[in-house]
């Protein structure tokens, strides 16, 4: 599958970009602090446009930190959900910040290769293609079909497939926010090919 360009004549303008620290309200100022003291280290991406809604900012970031760092599936397969949730979406920045994680953690780099060009990875490891069909269904269908949910609850347990779908579910949405806010890929990372209408 070739890659695809984006759109070109819309201008892809950054709509909330980063408010200067010094504009902070005390609300903003608490949960960016939040943010900082903990595995993160400083606001990144998502959190730069969620800044205009302090308290929504607040519940996300905690949502997440359990679901990136602390979950019932593993680092590395959390990483793949989070891959795949960012090519469904076309988020340049989720996959910016994730794919390189994803490969430090064990995910073979033609894994990764395939999810961005919108292609079935091949001969992955099992509890890997599991979670690629959890979430390729999930996303795609709504649903998950029923052998796909007992591979599942047989690998992690039912705890395993929520923090799973949760996975999803919060990526999704951290995807939706930088969609809406045109927020831009870092400049460092992986690049994903994405057509814009």
């Amino acid at each position: 599958m070739s890659t695809m360009e984006p759109h070109k004549t819309e201008p892809r303008e950054d709509r909330l970009p980063p408010l200067p620290e010094a504009q902070w309200t005390d609300a903003q100022r608490a949960q960016a602090q939040e943010i900082i003291a903990g595995p993160r280290g400083k606001l990144i991406s998502p959190f730069v446009p969620l800044l205009r809604s302090p308290e929504l900012m607040g519940h996300c970031q905690r949502m997440g930190e359990y679901l990136r760092y602390r979950n019932t599936i593993g680092q590395r397969l959390t990483e793949l959900a989070i891959l795949v949730t960012a090519r469904f979406w076309d988020q340049g920045a989720e996959w910016a910040i994730h794919a390189p994680i994803a490969q430090s953690e064990g995910v073979d780099r033609a894994t990764i290769d395939a999810i961005a060009h919108h292609a079935t990875p091949s001969a992955m490891p099992r509890d890997e293609q599991v979670v690629y069909e959890v979430c390729t269904e999930i996303l795609r269908d709504k649903a998950l079909k029923d052998a796909t949910w007992a591979a599942s609850v047989a690998l992690w347990g039912e705890q395993g497939v929520m923090d799973l779908v949760g996975t999803v579910g919060y990526y999704s949405l951290l995807a939706m926010v930088m969609n809406a806010a045109r927020t831009p890929a870092p400049a460092t990372g992986a690049s994903l090919p994405i057509a814009r209408a």
